[in-house]
């Protein structure tokens, strides 16, 4: 899901630059000092994670776990995100530095977005109910990082367009496999540490 130096016009490359910037002040206010432990572990799982690429054509498949990180940690997760995409580009080469704002906006904002629309029922009724809304919240992430990562090609040039489309397809499974992860994950928490979610209820 990252995409690479030199592969984006200029003004996406900017507005990416831009945009991802504003996230990350939001976030550096919402990140309160307690969950900075909680922002560390998602943003190594990230890290960790999108190391394990499978390769489909022209362009590959792995998990983000995006969507767990935007229902932990709403705002906050564009700058543990962003940990993971700098360390990931400085250290193994994924992305680039050029394109890191993209990237973190390609991958933060689903999060964020995910958050806003099922994080309020995250905490509510039964852990299963939960499990199942953190599923929703997880696959909708990377359905947003994906179309995300096909704009930001298609804007590029119509050349990008036909692996934008694959983009997209190839993930599907990918969609699939995180909403069980996600939603297990909520389940786990929910049942042995439900203060997790205390404060990210979204009015």
């Amino acid at each position: 899901m990252h995409i690479v130096d030199g592969a984006l016009s200029n003004p996406v490359v900017i507005g990416g630059v831009v945009a991802a910037a504003g996230g990350i002040a939001m976030g550096l206010r919402s990140l309160d000092i307690e969950r900075i432990p909680t922002a560390g572990v998602l943003s190594a799982s990230f890290f960790v994670a999108s190391l394990i690429h499978v390769p489909i054509g022209p362009s590959s498949v792995h998990l983000i776990l995006n969507g767990l990180a935007g229902l932990l940690l709403g705002w906050a997760a564009f700058p543990a995100l962003f940990v993971g995409l700098l360390l990931q580009a400085v250290f193994f080469g994924f992305g680039g530095l050029t394109v890191l704002g993209v990237n973190t906006l390609n991958i933060a904002l689903p999060a964020v977005l995910g958050w806003l629309l099922f994080g309020r029922f995250i905490g509510r009724g039964s852990p299963v109910a939960g499990a199942i809304w953190g599923g929703i919240g997880g696959a909708f992430a990377i359905a947003g990082t994906t179309a995300l990562v096909a704009f930001c090609l298609a804007l590029s040039g119509d050349e990008f367009l036909p692996a934008a489309k694959l983009v997209f397809v190839a993930h599907i499974p990918v969609m699939a496999i995180e909403a069980l992860l996600t939603g297990f994950a909520v389940l786990l928490a929910r049942r042995v540490k439900p203060d997790l979610f205390e404060g990210r209820v979204v009015a």
